[in-house]
């Protein structure tokens, strides 16, 4: 188990996303990739392809955090406006011990990236779907295809005190 106050979130800048895809890949590849197509991996391959999201970063407003254990990148998460999650991977030696939790925990207290938004959406893996409804998401459709990556539309309320 990791002690709390070991483990820092802070945003990735696009200097820093080389070794955060390095880490989304390697356990997409564990953990996802078996139940893909071929073209589904090739899909997400150039979906976290350096470059691109570099681009995505600068040009369409994606925002990434990572969990530190030190300077250890234990896990990512990435935002695409308004307000869907696009990555959500925690390393496996990690796994259950609240990382995916704390990355969330900090996007939707995050002001600025909420705003007045009311409910923030994912299109969550077969592996994520218990992750994310543990975190309060609930599923608005069934599974799907397309190009290859299967996942389920999900959605989250987001409770704020609006005047």
């Amino acid at each position: 188990m990791i002690n709390e106050l070991t483990i820092s979130i802070r945003p990735i800048y696009p200097d820093e996303v080389v070794p955060s895809m390095e880490l989304v890949w390697r356990v997409f590849s564990e953990f996802e990739a078996p139940e893909y197509s071929e073209e589904g991996v090739a899909e997400f391959k150039a979906f976290i392809e350096p470059a691109f999201m570099k681009d995505k970063m600068k040009h369409d407003g994606f925002r990434l955090w990572g969990a530190y254990e030190h300077d250890r990148l234990i896990g990512v998460i990435a935002i695409k406006p308004p307000l869907h999650i696009t990555l959500l991977f925690v390393d496996k030696d990690y796994h259950r011990q609240g990382i995916a939790k704390r990355l969330f925990q900090t996007v939707i207290e995050n002001e600025e990236l909420v705003g007045n938004s009311e409910i923030m959406t994912v299109n969550s893996s077969r592996y994520a779907v218990e992750v994310y409804s543990h975190l309060g998401f609930k599923t608005t459709g069934s599974e799907q295809i397309v190009h290859g990556l299967r996942f389920t539309p999900m959605e989250y309320a987001l409770k704020r005190n609006r005047p």
